[in-house]
């Protein structure tokens, strides 16, 4: 008909994108967006690691679980809460907000006052006033969490993107320029503050939503349920995450905490990286698929063959020059070299299990994630404790091992709400993990006679990447060709 062939004026926008078209985008605007913040990061690093001590690391080191602990409590989960709404309402959003900046001023306050009593625990002096400036990043974080939920819930990964950039340039310049001026911990406290700042701003800036005046707190009550067990999950986590830490800075030195922060650094930057471009996208796309598991399972497996396919080669390959790396930033971090090798081994599975995670979320079920965030971290914090008269290097491999233990409990709970076998789960991610292993001891023997650590270290790398692409591209490899595929596309 001649009325087919004109021009729909009724509905003169583009077609929404496909799931399948939004998931790619978010793969790939959270892949630009963490690789780009992790290499400014690498080199922000280095430099960093060149102009301040194991010391200066160990002074934030002692902090950290502090930050974490209220980071999480001002969020209370509602983040999550937010995207599991299968609607987007003003009215829920801003409640969160004044809520998050009320409860910030509160907790701020509260560690303003113990200031005091973290130095007298740590017998560091010097940590009364860096943690009463440290402790303002989260304050700043407040204004923003709604704004980051809107973001994330309309799985605007580009614009969070530019958050991420832009926040680690700018706070990454004023570390640099403090620590070269010889102003040594607080070059880290600055950076961090910075980054908070900024990436509040940018929020704001890019968020489609902004708060009113109105202070109605009932959608808090009926989110609460839900987002309370996830808090108090994220805190035991926290708590989990930084008890080494603790540890070491009240039985041992300042310095055994810098070099257990940064080999745990190094390795999670890796993680991070393909963690966050999942967890970016992955709670929103299961949520729109609840009512299709079949569906499910196959964006699942699909997201774990990609999450295989980048992590296997990039973690296990940070682990085989993790020597080479420190000793050209600086040998004397050398002692971390270890730590950074077992956590590697970590960070492998760390973006699967968020995966696990974020499916979870998706079905409501904040209890089951709940009970096992406590049992994982009682577990841990109780091996902690038991190795460590041990050092440093017999604590993270508890950990790692621990983890491994904790990945098949969350298979076996998601195999009861999705028909995901373990046999399937295996058969996505061995041939990427067959393959990395193999070219990594092949690479080993070919290089290991080379005395230039410079050339040892690039040939490396070149090695294992170039054979590692090769394989997968000749093997036909799906994931390989989708990636290869949207990339051009994008072009």
């Amino acid at each position: 008909m001649e009325s087919d062939n004109k021009p729909n004026i009724q509905n003169p926008h583009p077609p929404e994108p496909t799931l399948k078209e939004k998931t790619a985008k978010g793969l790939f605007w959270g892949g630009i967006s963490k690789g780009i913040q992790q290499i400014l990061s690498v080199f922000i690093g280095i430099i960093l690691l060149n102009n301040l001590t194991p010391d200066d690391y160990g002074m934030i080191g002692l902090l950290a679980i502090f930050i974490g602990i209220a980071n999480t409590i001002q969020e209370s989960g509602f983040t999550s809460a937010l995207a599991n709404k299968s609607e987007f309402n003003s009215e829920d959003y801003n409640s969160v907000f004044w809520f998050c900046i009320i409860i910030s001023i509160i907790i701020y306050t509260i560690l303003f006052c113990c200031a005091p009593l973290i130095a007298i625990f740590f017998n560091e002096p010097n940590l009364k006033i860096l943690a009463r400036i440290l402790f303002l990043s989260f304050v700043a974080n407040s204004i923003s969490i709604s704004h980051n939920a809107v973001l994330f819930k309309k799985i605007m990964v580009k614009e969070r993107a530019k958050v991420d950039i832009i926040s680690t340039l700018t706070s990454g310049a004023i570390g640099i320029y403090l620590a070269i001026n010889g102003y040594g911990y607080w070059a880290l406290a600055f950076q961090t503050l910075t980054y908070t700042v900024m990436g509040s701003i940018l929020r704001w800036y890019y968020s489609p939503w902004k708060p009113t005046f109105i202070f109605n707190f009932t959608p808090i009550k009926k989110m609460f349920g839900f987002s309370s067990k996830l808090m108090v999950s994220s805190i035991i986590t926290q708590i989990q995450s930084n008890i080494f830490s603790v540890l070491l800075g009240k039985f041992q030195t300042k310095t055994d905490v810098g070099y257990f922060s940064q080999g745990f650094k190094w390795a999670s930057m890796g993680a991070e990286v393909i963690s966050g471009t999942v967890s970016g996208i992955a709670q929103p796309i299961f949520v729109l698929n609840r009512n299709n598991k079949k569906k499910q399972v196959q964006i699942f497996r699909k997201l774990l063959r990609f999450i295989a396919f980048i992590s296997f080669p990039s973690l296990l390959g940070l682990a085989f020059v993790s020597r080479e790396f420190i000793t050209l930033i600086n040998s004397d971090w050398l002692p971390c070299v270890p730590i950074l090798q077992l956590y590697c081994i970590w960070a492998i599975t760390a973006p699967i299990s968020v995966l696990y995670m974020q499916l979870a979320i998706s079905y409501n079920k904040s209890f089951f994630y709940f009970t096992q965030t406590i049992l994982y971290a009682l577990i841990q914090i109780s091996i902690a404790f038991c190795v460590l008269p041990y050092g440093i290097y017999w604590m993270a491999f508890a950990n790692v091992l621990t983890t491994y233990l904790y990945l098949l409990i969350w298979h076996i709970y998601i195999s009861r709400l999705i028909p995901l076998k373990i046999i399937s789960v295996l058969k996505d991610i061995s041939p990427y993990l067959i393959i990395s292993i193999i070219l990594i001891v092949f690479t080993h023997y070919l290089v290991k006679d080379l005395e230039v650590v410079l050339f040892r270290f690039f040939l490396k790398i070149l090695t294992v990447s170039v054979l590692y692409i090769l394989i997968v591209w000749k093997s036909n490899s799906t994931i390989f060709k989708e990636s290869v595929s949207f990339i051009f596309q994008k072009r």
